[in-house]
């Protein structure tokens, strides 16, 4: 009888315990499951384990980090007492032209993420490799048009390439000021095909996730370079693919990544050969905004 009372008292405090759990974890999963979920395939069925259950929970391991993240914000501390970017001040403000992104060695290579169509079901392919002489990237593979069979997907074929956007100390976000410059500048060669330059600025909101600033890049094609100098002024403000009726100027003061999208519909091989991305600060551009504002109740 004792025995009995004991194993149900066990059960009922197991039963009690299990439920605090969910009563204080189960809405904070729920809701960043929700907020931050990545794209799930019609069809295929909803991931049922939360995510606090992959994490690795190792001392070891969790010491090394706080050493590397310390290490980091040391440094991060001596920067900012020099000046913006570690540098001083009167060389920040005075700097007319910068080079942002090279592509001479893999690690270089790593700084970027390839993507496609293939997350949807689709069938295009795209590869990011250093060219023969290892002093450009070479971003090359086949766009395929065909949609997937899942009974909802209407649209495919893309290929794009996104940088990664910085991270500091304790993973914090840091973003890249561009607010000297005025100019977006690069040296490619492409094949003839249309690309979409996209820059993402993080936003203060997080209905406003999705949106982008783009602008077009039209190559020529042929065995020469091409400079392409691209003024702020002209990127357009899109949200989840529809160009916005508000728009407003690009953030330069934060940008967090900068990528390119190609998808002309057209089916075959295509290759994108880039040298370095760049600013400049044009002194003979003086425009602020190339697009008509709407001033909402003034």
């Amino acid at each position: 009888m004792a025995v009995t009372s004991l194993s149900g008292a066990f059960r009922h405090s197991r039963c009690c315990r299990h439920k605090i759990w969910q009563l204080f974890l189960g809405p904070l999963t729920d809701s960043v499951s929700k907020s931050y979920s990545s794209y799930r395939r019609p069809g295929s069925l909803p991931e049922k384990k939360p995510s606090w259950r992959k994490i690795d929970f190792s001392f070891k391991k969790g010491i090394d980090t706080l050493k590397t993240q310390l290490k980091l914000l040391m440094q991060e501390t001596k920067d900012h007492l020099v000046g913006p970017e570690g540098r001083q001040f009167t060389e920040y403000i005075l700097e007319q032209t910068k080079v942002v992104w090279v592509f001479r060695t893999q690690e270089d290579l790593k700084k970027w993420v390839i993507s496609s169509d293939v997350e949807i079901g689709g069938k295009s392919e795209v590869y990011l490799t250093l060219s023969r002489n290892n002093q450009t990237a070479l971003l090359y593979g086949t766009l395929n048009t065909e949609v997937p069979r899942d009974g909802e997907t209407q649209y495919s074929g893309y290929c794009s390439m996104r940088s990664r956007p910085l991270v500091g100390s304790f993973a914090k976000k840091k973003y890249l000021d561009w607010s000297n410059f005025n100019c977006l500048y690069l040296r490619v060669r492409g094949d003839g095909r249309p690309w979409m330059i996209n820059i993402y600025t993080d936003p203060y909101f997080s209905h406003h996730k999705d949106d982008l600033y783009n602008y077009f890049m039209f190559t020529r094609g042929g065995p020469y370079w091409e400079d392409i100098k691209i003024p702020f002024s002209k990127f357009f403000l899109s949200s989840r693919g529809r160009i916005q009726d508000n728009q407003q100027p690009l953030w330069l003061d934060k940008i967090s990544t900068l990528g390119f999208t190609l998808g002309d519909k057209v089916n075959g091989p295509f290759q994108l050969e880039i040298d370095f991305i760049g600013l400049i600060n044009d002194r003979a551009h003086t425009e602020e905004f190339a697009y008509e504002k709407y001033y909402l109740n003034p």
